[in-house]
């Protein structure tokens, strides 16, 4: 029998409650498939950042049997993240040193400013909340940072920017671990989108469009209907009655990304749902969601998960044929 894999969420004195909760929240909606254990660096209680202390059942002894490790989101004040800029503090460090090589690591928020102070993002990419930004650039000055996305995947490291986010890292590891079908059941029950378009960029301050008239948003949904056909920039700004110059700039602000780039990014995750749900020729999902030929989804997919088509079908069917 396949034992599910194990998350441990280390939770850190000035933890939010609201992020704390999150991977219990999503891998939780896949019924057998993980287990999410919570612990603190001494098995004691540890004060939030709202006006309670929480206590735990585990202590730190179970990070050792993790399979995921998740640090999350905690209240840096200034002095703490000073503090971590010259290294793990002996208590935290202590803990890291439980964790088993190989062992997956994501980050909410601030828990980045942790893996940072362990030295693990040197020379990675990475992302943090953006109104950390400044502070985290400074201290961490190796690190390659990138404050416009709600997420980073670096293979055996994952970091996420603020609160929410942290729905969008869970949900892309059960897409990444087992599928979108999963991952779209696990959505729905938790009343959350499946994704988000763009990026961080759509959160941090900006003016706010004048009216809503003026919104992309119908032109985005007409686009999902008619994915299979060609869209140029000059068919989106004529559906949305204003000129392609006007209509780039607005959906950038909207949505965080170029039309072209997130159009492709929709027609990459329908083939992935076609390619885990169907028996269709690789040609013949191109051709539904809108790639030219088979070898332009290809080269699309590969640069963006590092596989072929037909390999990521061979993984999630296999996945799916496992028995339980």
């Amino acid at each position: 029998m396949t034992h599910p894999h194990r998350v441990v969420v280390l939770a850190l004195d000035g933890v939010y409650p609201f992020e704390l909760g999150i991977p219990s929240r999503i891998f939780g909606a896949t019924e057998d498939l993980y287990e999410v254990l919570t612990c603190t660096v001494d098995g004691g209680p540890v004060r939030t950042a709202a006006d309670f202390t929480i206590a735990v059942e585990h202590g730190p002894e179970v990070l050792s049997s993790a399979d995921t490790v998740v640090i999350a989101s905690f209240d840096p004040s200034p002095e703490m993240a000073e503090f971590l800029a010259h290294g793990l503090p002996e208590p935290i460090a202590a803990a890291f040193g439980l964790i088993r090589p190989g062992t997956r690591l994501v980050s909410i928020c601030t828990g980045a400013f942790v893996l940072a102070a362990a030295g693990l993002l040197d020379d990675r990419r990475a992302t943090t909340h953006w109104q950390a930004t400044e502070r985290f650039r400074s201290l961490f000055p190796k690190v390659d940072l990138d404050p416009d996305v709600l997420f980073v995947d670096d293979g055996d490291i994952l970091t996420s920017a603020g609160a929410a986010s942290g729905v969008d890292v869970f949900l892309h590891l059960l897409r990444r671990d087992h599928g979108s079908e999963i991952a779209n059941r696990a959505a729905r029950r938790c009343v959350v989108p499946p994704w988000r378009d763009g990026g961080q960029a759509q959160y941090i301050e900006a003016p706010v469009p004048r009216t809503s008239q003026d919104s992309t948003s119908a032109t985005r949904s007409w686009v999902l209907a008619h994915l299979h056909e060609p869209l140029a920039l000059a068919d989106l700004a004529h559906h949305a009655r204003m000129s392609p110059r006007t209509f780039a700039r607005r959906f950038t602000d909207e949505v965080g990304t170029s039309p072209g780039r997130w159009i492709i990014q929709q027609r990459l995750a329908r083939a992935r749902h076609l390619l885990e749900s169907s028996d269709l020729p690789i040609d013949e999902i191109a051709s539904q969601v809108g790639f030219a030929t088979g070898t332009s989804l290809r080269q699309h997919l590969h640069a963006v998960i590092g596989v072929s088509p037909l390999a990521y079908r061979r993984t999630f069917r296999a996945e799916r044929s496992t028995p339980a």
